[in-house]
């Protein structure tokens, strides 16, 4: 339990910091942990502590007022169904292929944050119907952006089924696609992420939970959460601290060893 504590207080600094409710880290560590349990137990599991980690880093973003609310919940009309969908396919998936989609889709997402992590976010105007966006948050800092809601909205279905699917919470996909499609600036995007996935990991759990597959994950559940919750208000605090573009090449190099990884374990 101690153990598990430990994790989740990592996974709560780590995935806070880059805005990606820690998802991506803890569904590697139950494979490796528990190599013949089926997909949805494990994700029923990982999107219960991506739920309580980014409950935890939103109010931290929040009191940083780097949240665009009125994006976030304009996505999670599409983000809701997406992830009610996905949660419901998990059960259908072999555990080899859930491996395989899973590691393919970290390394695909890590080439392309390495290749365009020196793109400013923000610049440029984006095709389409535009949304004028200005937030100014507690420091001061003054962030003006524009993006096209309609693609923003077929990101979300996408961002939420794939994120019920694997587990991961979706935040390891939809930072990327908010900084480098939609013109977010960096830490907009990472804070405004983190709000979506309480709505999109909530949704996600209430459908496994409905469904069975959470009945025997309660305890495991509790103990990485704690961490997480701890650990969410120190990334939080970190992300101060940290520049838009280190985010995004730890996120690039996390993305890569976690797919390889996965793609590689029997």
């Amino acid at each position: 339990m101690a153990g598990l504590i430990l994790l989740g207080l990592f996974i709560g600094t780590l995935g806070t910091l880059i805005g990606v409710g820690g998802g991506f880290i803890l569904m590697p560590v139950l494979i490796f942990l528990y190599p013949d349990q089926n997909p949805e137990f494990l994700t029923s599991i990982s999107l219960a502590v991506v739920f309580f980690n980014s409950l935890s880093g939103s109010f931290a973003y929040a009191r940083m007022g780097k949240i665009d609310y009125k994006s976030s919940l304009l996505f999670s009309m599409t983000t809701v169904p997406g992830a009610i969908l996905g949660a419901f396919t998990t059960a259908y998936i072999p555990r080899r292929l859930f491996n395989i989609v899973f590691g393919v889709l970290m390394i695909l997402a890590s080439v392309f944050l390495a290749f365009n992590r020196e793109k400013k976010a923000g610049k440029g105007p984006p095709a389409g119907k535009t949304i004028f966006r200005q937030i100014i948050d507690r420091d001061g800092n003054n962030y003006n952006y524009s993006f096209n809601p309609a693609l923003g909205m077929q990101f979300g279905f996408f961002v939420g089924y794939l994120s019920s699917l694997l587990g991961i919470g979706g935040g390891i996909i939809h930072v990327p696609l908010l900084i480098y499609c939609l013109n977010f600036p960096v830490h907009i995007a990472t804070a405004t992420s983190h709000f979506i996935l309480v709505i999109v990991a909530l949704t996600g759990t209430i459908v496994h939970i409905a469904r069975g597959a959470f009945v025997h994950g309660a305890q495991m559940t509790a103990a990485i959460s704690l961490g997480v919750v701890i650990g969410a208000q120190l990334g939080a605090g970190l992300s101060r601290r940290v520049q838009g573009k280190w985010i995004v090449l730890c996120l690039a190099m996390a993305l890569a060893m976690v797919g390889l990884r996965i793609i590689f374990t029997k």
